[in-house]
């Protein structure tokens, strides 16, 4: 399967692809890209990619390579979809 189509961020709309070339590019930490594709910054918080970037970004031996682990931040104030769907 062709990595740039393969969503991990539904709320960002980033693509396994973006990922591993931010990665391969700029060498980055899981905050680093984070910041640099936006995944996990979504209405979600990361509850949905987060584990996939952890992932992504750990080394095969398993070790974590972030000094600053990614945190999922759920919203300030839960609110249904009927409710979301009144404030727009």
């Amino acid at each position: 399967m062709n990595d740039s189509f393969l969503i991990i961020c539904r709320c960002e709309e980033v693509t396994l692809g973006q990922i591993r070339d931010a990665i391969r590019q700029h060498d980055c930490s899981a905050r680093e890209t984070k910041l640099r594709t936006r995944a996990g910054m979504g209405i979600c918080g990361g509850r949905t990619c987060r584990p996939l970037l952890d992932r992504l970004i750990m080394p095969p031996s398993g070790d974590s390579t972030s000094d600053l682990p990614l945190k999922i931040q759920p919203p300030v104030r839960p609110m249904s979809f009927a409710e979301w769907g009144q404030s727009t």
